[in-house]
């Protein structure tokens, strides 16, 4: 978890859209972050996605449809984020949050960098590829 600077500006609101399966968060400052449920969930902060120690990240894969199911508070800190697939380990911090938004382009695209480099895929397990729900409902 990101330490707690008394300069990181805190949020003044907080809007989950779940069919675009956004959080939106704006900011004292006045600045607004839209994270995709997938960012947030492939950079939890856990333990279980970042390891221990440096080096030890362990890549997610497969969590493309990944929603938000549920945001609670953590004392007035930080929010703990519920996703789909049973993750729930990790407190996003203010700090956390705002770093994340400032530099969510960078880090996207380091994770499709390593997704590529690993071979894997941003596709639930058992996803066809080529196939989605448009294409299904089409035929």
């Amino acid at each position: 978890m990101a330490g707690l600077s008394k300069n990181t500006p805190v949020p003044v609101e907080i809007k989950l859209h779940r069919k675009s399966r956004l959080l939106e968060i704006t900011f004292s400052d006045g600045k607004t972050f839209r994270s995709t449920s997938e960012f947030l969930r492939v950079y939890s902060p856990s333990a279980e996605v970042r390891g221990h120690s440096p080096g030890q990240e362990v890549l997610q894969t497969g969590k493309k449809e990944v929603n938000i199911n549920r945001i609670d508070p953590v004392g007035n800190y930080a929010i703990q984020l519920t996703f789909s697939d049973g993750h729930n380990t990790g407190l996003y911090s203010w700090d956390l949050l705002y770093e994340y938004g400032l530099h969510q382009d960078e880090m996207w695209q380091r994770y499709l960098r390593r997704m590529e480099e690993a071979g894997a895929s941003r596709e639930p397990a058992g996803h066809l590829p080529g196939s989605n729900r448009e294409s299904a409902a089409k035929s």
